[in-house]
């Protein structure tokens, strides 16, 4: 059986297919250099010479053969498209009339409500004056992704899709699980890396992840149990299949650690790649058997008894730059590796860079380093380029 692995980026999830021995093809908007040398890859950029939207990759997909389909970021914004995407094919993914309920914030507010779910006060438009006190509040488009288009709410009327999110003040999380419609089991918790300067990153922009998330006893008890039945009510109530992501922030109440809801992902999200990579697991493997209802026999604390921490950082330009060679790129920690040549604009993705540490900080520092690595070659490169066009 031939998979179509579709979205916007799927590096990541196309290296867990070929490490579970799966036959896969995959079309995305990049195209990066390690994943068209890992597997017969087709981006629209350079391939089809199209802008991203998820039309154009349903458009583009029509010219390749496969019998199965599974999708990444963003295409649970596009349920019709995911249904034609699967019409006639096996759909390895959460269903159109899923993504149509667990998208919504109305509906998954009212969820919420009746599974005693914490979620910060979320309004839709028309509900603005319903706003009080003196709190901090949110602005970010309802089908939202990556922490683009997201800002603090200055006041006036909701644009239309976007909602108003109360800012709670804790620590950006994320976890990954797999479903098979009833139930579920937890594979990871991260902490999200937002807006970090040190990545090249600005204001609410996603730009990593660091595996596990840092919690002290008593309280990683408490945290991994709240999560945990946090996803058993999304799994149960949306019937979510294959493996899923929630976003959270880790506030803290008069009772101790709280995981608010702010965002369910019915997808491979970008942290699973540190899930594969600490704890052995095949993501890509398990996503598939669990339409077959087989989930793995897995408990994350007794993973969390191994030492070290995995981190994951995107680096992002900080000038329009242009790519030196790369060749030796993948071999450095460095995924999602652009061509040499290639002209990335200022604040746009260069690469991915995986790190580890003994500690939470040193996989930070890791982090960091690994960064600014890139960040160095690719302004040395292009600095000379400028120089020999004159353009300096």
């Amino acid at each position: 059986m031939r998979i179509l692995i579709v979205g916007f980026s799927t590096r990541a999830v196309a290296e867990s297919a070929v490490r579970g021995g799966y036959d896969v093809v995959t079309l995305d908007y990049f195209g990066d250099r390690d994943q068209k040398e890992l597997v017969e890859n087709y981006s629209l950029m350079r391939d089809f010479q199209l802008d991203f939207s998820a039309e154009a990759l349903l458009e583009a997909s029509r010219s390749l053969r496969f019998e199965a389909v599974t999708y990444n970021s963003s295409l649970e914004n596009h349920p019709d498209v995911v249904e034609e995407l699967a019409e006639g094919r096996i759909m390895l993914g959460n269903s159109p009339a899923v993504l149509r309920r667990v998208r919504d914030w109305a509906q998954l507010r009212t969820v919420c409500q009746q599974e005693n779910i914490p979620y910060p006060v979320t309004f839709i438009p028309g509900e603005e004056e319903r706003i009080g006190g003196s709190g901090r509040w949110v602005s970010k488009p309802m089908l939202s992704g990556g922490g683009h288009g997201v800002s603090f709410w200055r006041g006036g009327a909701l644009g239309k899709g976007r909602i108003l999110q109360e800012w709670i003040a804790g620590r950006p999380c994320s976890a990954a699980f797999v479903a098979d419609g009833q139930r579920c089991v937890l594979l990871g918790l991260t902490e999200q890396l937002i807006g970090r300067t040190e990545l090249g990153a600005r204001g609410f922009t996603w730009c990593g992840n660091i595996l596990p998330l840092g919690l002290l006893d008593p309280e990683r008890e408490a945290v991994l149990g709240a999560v945990r039945e946090m996803v058993e009510k999304l799994t149960r109530v949306f019937g979510l299949r294959g493996v899923n992501g929630v976003d959270f922030v880790l506030g803290r109440s008069e009772t101790g650690l709280v995981p608010y809801l702010v965002e369910v992902n019915p997808r491979y999200t970008a942290s699973m790649e540190l899930v594969e990579w600490a704890y052995g697991l095949n993501v890509f493997d398990l996503h598939v058997r669990s339409f077959g209802g087989a989930l793995p026999s897995f408990l994350l604390e007794e993973a969390l008894r191994q030492p070290g921490f995995y981190g994951k950082g995107i680096v992002y330009a900080r000038q329009d730059v242009v790519m030196p060679e790369t060749a030796g790129w993948r071999s450095q920690g460095r995924r999602d590796v652009p061509f040499p040549g290639e002209q990335i604009e200022a604040h746009h993705p260069i690469c991915t860079v995986l790190v580890q540490g003994k500690t939470r900080d040193e996989c930070w520092a890791n982090l960091r380093e690994a960064a600014e690595m890139v960040w160095q070659e690719v302004r040395e490169t292009s600095e000379v380029w400028s120089d020999d066009k004159g353009e300096r």
